[in-house]
């Protein structure tokens, strides 16, 4: 039984692989002077920012295109046994799986800090637990209906990356990459 839990857990790691890179994307481009700007075009809505400044073109765009590469090495490695073994889904689609794990999971952020804009809460600071599981909840939403995947999955994967994303973010905190631990 252990193992099996083990197994499935390492399954669901890999599924969102991509959905994870693509959530690191906008930290790893800020840099990147490219569509580095805001995708609210800085409005507000009864003088409260719709999404905040820090939600760009240059993340959105750069999310979803560091999924689609992640889906295309996930592709690629389907055909070693280990990584077969290991997989929900075959990766022939790689190119859809890959952009709606992109787009979902910077949708499911770009949600969640229009709520945090609305009750006040600004950008960077803690919106516990919905910044660990905004872009899960996004990608698996767009990609579930399609590739067929189940409520077990899903919510393994919720929770696999609600701690693995605390966990990450305290590390990078520590290590001096990231301004804030979570």
């Amino acid at each position: 039984m252990d193992e099996w839990l083990g197994i499935f857990i390492l399954k669901c790691f890999y599924l969102m692989l991509p959905a994870y890179f693509a959530n690191m994307a906008p930290v790893i481009v800020k840099k990147v002077n490219l569509l580095a700007y805001p995708i609210d075009f800085n409005r507000k809505i009864n003088s409260k920012q719709i999404l905040g400044k820090n939600k760009t073109f240059r993340g959105l765009i750069f999310g979803i295109i560091f999924a689609i590469i992640a889906a295309y090495l996930q592709f690629l490695l389907y055909g070693v046994e280990p990584f077969r073994n290991i997989s929900f889904i075959d990766y022939k689609n790689w190119l859809l799986f890959g952009f709606l794990m992109g787009l979902g999971a910077m949708a499911g952020d770009l949600v969640k800090s229009f709520f945090k804009r609305k009750i006040g809460i600004k950008p960077g600071d803690k919106f516990v637990p919905f910044d660990q599981t905004d872009f899960v909840v996004g990608s698996l939403v767009f990609v579930i209906p399609i590739f067929g995947l189940t409520l077990k999955i899903f919510v393994v994967s919720l929770l696999l990356s609600f701690v693995l994303h605390i966990l990450i973010n305290h590390a990078a905190f520590y290590m001096n990459i990231r301004n804030e631990k979570w």
